[in-house]
């Protein structure tokens, strides 16, 4: 997969935003982030990030309308049903039959959005524990960055289309009445906390029974991933469930979730040995010391451990590793999350040679094992020439060995010194050539199947990012059409209230017995109502879009050009009688009123007001 371009002044807008408002979106995709500002820059007409962060600094409340872009918030009741089901049949279950009565159970949802998610929760355990259970024992944590949504969440009230998915007797049992919407039930609410939380930045919520997590990490690269993981993997508890989203896939994390069903995305957390910190143990590592010593006892020993010269480690009787000095960590790159983990899982266990027969050995005969001037091709830097001795560690109990300490004392001096000495033998460094020649063609075909195994774990990576990157833009997409919708609902409302006013004005025009009659500032008719047809015998239809002037009526409209034009400026123009000729060829006197169409304090067109004048009532 071709590396993402990232266009010109985007880094330093991102820098600009944590600046300003506090939000870090290192951690995130660069393309879909890249995307979504692009659009939201195409939005108010900016082509160049620059030119957009000097557009942010000029109007502030920009800054929402940016954030409401990136944060794509995607989300329904029961969305996915299959997972719900599964959730609700064996998850729920083994949570409820795994705790005592009365045992709180916790829950998170991750990137709640509006709130959607975390009350089908609600419904699900409401469901399974029974109400009353619910009420005293579940409390449920919706988080988000989006303020906006979080507010809609607390509110609980949902339009009729958002619960298209929600069966209706659960609908009827969990949500009440609230005008034309519906809110979830107040009496359950109060078990919904929701707040506003980071996942890359904030400490998470801890003592979890269940974690929902869906098509969140998927908006972030693969390091953040790794660190948000990290962080679930402290929040739940021991036996606890993590569900994410059908993009998303823990395959390089087996050591923090195991699959319990993939296909649905539900994981369970992998226990690890807790370690301690000072000593770089973990809780069962021995020593020859009393059970209880001082404090001043126990630090000056531990300090002697770490501080010492030579590589020290400690594999316990289970072969776990239990202790790790300075000098080891760093000879052989060892980490905090190493201890406890299985010796023979570390890579550690092959350095400089196959250790686990060594400590094997150790164990069983319980005398020390000593392998001298081991060659380790360390990468990136020199050979060195290790002496590993693998001393057994021997409890109070007869025959006993708590474990095995394993000492790394680097020989590559004397390994060098003697190899200069043995240079004047021919056949012996003959020999040490093709046995040399023969490690070095090992060692290639080793890193031959390295490099096949890597390009694999890369492809691998490569396609689940593909597929999280299709589902992102999915997501994009429906939330487009959620815009449009209610776009279009909005028209449509619209629309209504605007044939509403239209046959409101008809009605009203009706009701003039009078002609009348509006036309635009080019005297085009616009209006012709009932009276003007009965008056001068013309349709709406055959007059409508034609000059006024031009208009073969009984009318003489030549006589009507000059106080229409004075209407145009505003002026308000008198009756003015007319001798015309009505529809049934009678002569009648017309008087002729002339009004400017104003709106907004602009002249629109002409309103003309024709009344047939009753010649008994003229004076």
């Amino acid at each position: 997969m071709a590396d993402d371009v990232i266009e010109p002044g985007f880094d330093e807008l991102l820098a600009s935003l944590r600046r300003h408002r506090g939000f870090d979106f290192t951690g995130y995709k660069a393309a879909s982030l890249q995307r979504r500002v692009t659009k939201r820059m195409q939005a108010v007409g900016i082509g160049a990030f620059p030119e957009y962060e000097d557009y942010l600094e000029v109007h502030p409340d920009e800054y929402v309308h940016l954030f409401n872009t990136i944060l794509i918030n995607v989300t329904s009741f029961f969305r996915d049903q299959a997972v719900w089901d599964y959730l609700a049949s064996d998850v729920v279950p083994r949570i409820a039959g795994g705790k005592a009565p009365g045992d709180p159970i916790r829950v998170w949802s991750a990137g709640c959005a509006s709130g959607e998610e975390a009350y089908t929760l609600a419904v699900v355990l409401a469901e399974a524990l029974g109400l009353e259970a619910f009420r005293e024992r579940v409390k449920i944590y919706g988080t988000d960055v989006d303020d906006d949504a979080l507010a809609q969440a607390r509110q609980a009230v949902y339009a009729a289309r958002d619960l298209e998915d929600v069966p209706p007797a659960i609908q009827e049992k969990y949500f009440e009445p609230a005008g034309d919407r519906r809110g979830f039930r107040k009496d359950l609410r109060r078990n919904v906390i929701f707040g506003r939380h980071d996942l890359m930045q904030d400490a998470p919520i801890s003592r979890l029974d269940l974690l929902l997590s869906r098509n969140c990490l998927m908006y972030f690269n693969a390091e953040t991933q790794a660190r948000i993981l990290e962080r679930f993997h402290f929040a739940v508890n021991d036996g606890g469930y993590v569900v994410l989203g059908k993009a998303e896939m823990l395959m390089t994390h087996g050591n923090t979730f195991t699959p319990v069903d993939l296909k649905r995305r539900v994981f369970q957390k992998v226990r690890r040995s807790p370690a301690r910190p000072r000593m770089w143990s973990a809780p069962g590592g021995t020593g020859d010391g009393p059970a209880n010593p001082p404090v001043n006892h126990v630090r000056l020993r531990e300090g002697a451990f770490d501080t010492s010269p030579v590589a020290q480690v400690v594999v316990d009787g289970n072969g776990v590793l239990t202790l790790a000095n300075l000098q080891a960590r760093d000879l052989f790159g060892l980490t905090s999350q190493d201890l406890g983990r299985p010796f023979a899982d570390l890579d550690l266990s092959a350095r400089p040679i196959d250790l686990r027969p060594v400590v094997e050995q150790a164990t069983k005969e319980g005398r020390p094992v000593l392998v001298r001037e081991a060659e380790w091709a360390r990468p990136g830097a020199d050979t060195v020439f290790l002496t590993v001795q693998a001393v057994p560690m021997k409890e109070n109990a007869p025959g006993g060995v708590a474990g095995v300490g394993l000492t790394f004392t680097d020989a590559t001096v004397a390994r060098r010194l003697r190899d200069e000495l043995q240079r004047t033998n021919v056949e012996l460094e003959a020999a040490y050539k093709e046995l040399q020649s023969s490690n070095e063609e090992l060692e290639t075909t080793n890193e031959e199947l390295q490099s096949t195994v890597e390009e694999l774990e890369t492809t691998n990576e490569e396609l689940q990012s593909t597929n999280e990157e299709l589902e992102t833009m999915n997501e994009e997409v429906q939330s487009a059409n959620e815009e449009l919708q209610t776009m279009n609902e909005e028209l449509r409302e619209r629309s209504d209230e605007l044939n509403e006013v239209n046959g409101f004005l008809e009605s009203i025009l009706a009701g003039f017995r009078a002609g009348v009659t509006v036309v635009d500032p080019d005297l085009t008719v616009l209006v012709w109502n009932s009276g003007a047809e009965e008056l001068w015998g013309l349709r709406a239809d055959e007059v409508r879009g034609r000059h006024f002037l031009k208009l073969d009526i009984g009318l003489p409209v030549e006589g009507l050009s000059q106080p229409m034009r004075a209407a145009l400026t505003g002026e308000r123009v008198a009756a003015r009688p007319l001798e015309a000729v009505n529809r049934r060829g009678k002569h009648i006197r017309c008087q002729v009123t002339c009004t400017p169409l104003a709106a907004r304090g602009e002249t629109r067109g002409v309103i003309l007001l024709m009344e047939e004048i009753d010649p008994e009532k003229t004076p």
